[in-house]
């Protein structure tokens, strides 16, 4: 049962969630997930499940601004969230068969911090000098672009990550996206895989549904603020500085997943 004291600090951790998924374009999952596991304590599956629930909230309120303002590729998000859809499916059906095996999960999720915190220091140190690409789609086949969404579905449905961390890099980076519309497409094509993988959770009983909706609530507040900080603050900066903290979270997950092993 969540108290009236946490669920205002859980509202807390989606506003900060919010606002640096909203300046970064990273999404919120990856501040509210490590939140939830090392600072409010909730058993990973747990945390795993109230994560891509609150995101729900999330990218739907992040899609329907990114829509008011053109910066959506329709065609493209039709397909991710189709294939992502299916993948979401596939990816929870996995985690409903290893949700009791905590080292495996603690070692995945270190590993999909391991890719963002990389990634991030990358692009805060090296690449905040490339010039922005324009258009306003996403460039690359149906095939291309199906086979990334089931993918990221599937990350999605194991660890409920994927959205701004996995789809936003591949649109830019493997197909050529303005960054833009790399954003705007993303959150519209992760919607059916968060409700997908929040379903199945819910169904599982892995979600603190309270603590979901006060961090969804945080986290589209918190975007509205990070949207108007991208005039007056580096991003590069931050996202250097983050790199740095999500390997520190990476390394965290590690050690607890051979923890875990060991006990196990």
């Amino acid at each position: 049962m969540t108290d009236a004291v946490t669920a205002f600090l859980l509202w807390i951790t989606g506003l900060v969630a919010g606002t640096l998924g909203g300046l970064l374009g990273i999404g919120g999952c990856v501040i509210m997930l490590p939140a939830l596991t090392f600072l409010f304590k909730y058993p990973l599956p747990v945390a795993i499940g109230t994560t891509i629930t609150a995101v729900i909230l999330t990218a739907t309120s992040g899609a329907i601004a990114h829509i008011r303002i053109k910066n959506v590729d329709y065609s493209t998000a039709k397909i991710v969230a189709i294939s992502g859809a299916v993948g979401a499916a596939v990816g929870s059906i996995i985690f409903f068969y290893i949700s009791n095996q905590l080292w495996l999960l603690n070692v995945i999720l270190g590993f999909a911090f391991l890719y963002v915190s990389i990634r991030m220091i990358y692009e805060g140190i090296f690449k905040r000098m490339l010039p922005a690409k324009q258009g306003n789609e996403v460039p690359g086949s149906g095939f291309a672009k199906a086979t990334i969404g089931f993918f990221v579905g599937i990350i999605t449905g194991i660890v409920g990550l994927g959205g701004g961390y996995v789809l936003v890099p591949s649109y830019i980076y493997l197909l050529g996206s303005p960054v833009k519309i790399a954003v705007g497409t993303s959150l519209a094509s992760f919607i059916s895989m968060a409700v997908v993988s929040g379903a199945f959770k819910l169904y599982q009983g892995v979600v603190d549904i309270i603590a979901a909706i006060c961090l969804g609530v945080g986290t589209i507040i918190g975007a509205q603020i990070g949207a108007r900080l991208v005039k007056v603050v580096p991003s590069w900066a931050i996202k250097a500085i983050f790199g740095f903290v999500f390997l520190a979270v990476s390394l965290k997950f590690l050690y607890n997943g051979y923890l875990a092993y060991v006990a196990h």
